[in-house]
């Protein structure tokens, strides 16, 4: 992977983890017409992955203050409560990381058409939360944080959007816009970053190839993938505010359609 693959690869993931249009649908489809596979892919997509979650806690780094001065005042709260919610969002994928991991990365290596199929879902699903109108709540519910997290589960799926899956099903079930887009950022950071953990154990032992990608490479992507990422986070908060969902919904479309155009062609 050159230096140049990396930093187009990394404005790519920073931008797609937010926007609802698939992180690693993009990420797949870059890679496939690059050329780049296997575990210099492995490598990458950990890098970028991280990236993009720290620049999740720059962003919102207010809310994460306010989380942590809820958490050590050791008391029931409204910080309390929203990290419990955030905890029961992770058991669904937590759920399919540790007893499927196998059968998604053989789903990831299956081609593009998989990729088609689930943009095309996504964006069905952003054009029903952007034509239903359900009542505003002003709290996430600890059942609303475990149906999202549902959706997160769901969205490991290459092509389905992980931040679109999440953002519509919590609007699907009549959370308010603003608030649904901070907790699907922030839900995302601790699965995240503890399958980076892992992934680099596993690395560290020998049990997975890392393959030969330079460290340049690797630099220019983290550095790519965090500032666009963080442009991201932003822009995406504001668009959810102002219910613009339908334009992507309409990319996803399209995209989607012309990956599955080609790859039963």
């Amino acid at each position: 992977m050159s230096w140049l693959q990396a930093l187009v690869l990394g404005i790519i993931q920073g931008l797609t983890e937010y926007l609802p249009v698939s992180s690693s649908g993009h990420l797949a489809i870059c890679s496939s017409l690059f050329g780049i596979q296997g575990a210099d892919n492995l490598t990458f997509t950990i890098i970028v992955h991280v990236a993009t979650v720290l620049s999740t806690m720059v962003v919102l780094w207010k809310e994460l203050v306010w989380i942590l001065q809820g958490l050590f005042k050791f008391e029931m709260n409204a910080a309390t409560k929203y990290t419990i919610n955030i905890i029961v969002s992770m058991i669904p994928v937590g759920i399919v990381g540790f007893f499927f991991k196998d059968k998604v990365e053989e789903v990831f290596s299956s081609g593009l058409l998989i990729v088609g199929l689930m943009l095309l879902v996504t964006a069905l699903l952003l054009a029903f939360s952007y034509y239903a109108k359900p009542r505003q709540k002003d709290f996430i519910s600890m059942r609303d944080a475990f149906f999202i997290g549902l959706a997160q589960a769901c969205a490991v799926m290459p092509g389905l959007s992980r931040s679109g899956t999440t953002i519509a099903t919590g609007l699907l079930l009549g959370n308010k816009k603003e608030k649904i887009a901070q907790f699907s950022f922030l839900m995302v950071i601790p699965p995240i970053l503890g399958e980076a953990f892992l992934d680099v154990m596993k690395a560290m032992k020998g049990e997975v190839v890392t393959g030969d990608i330079s460290t340049s490479a690797l630099v220019v992507g983290f550095i790519a993938a965090f500032i666009s990422g963080c442009v991201a986070c932003k822009w995406m908060i504001n668009m959810v505010k102002k219910g613009k969902l339908i334009y992507f919904a309409i990319y996803c479309a399209v995209v989607g359609s012309v990956i599955l155009y080609f790859s039963l062609k």
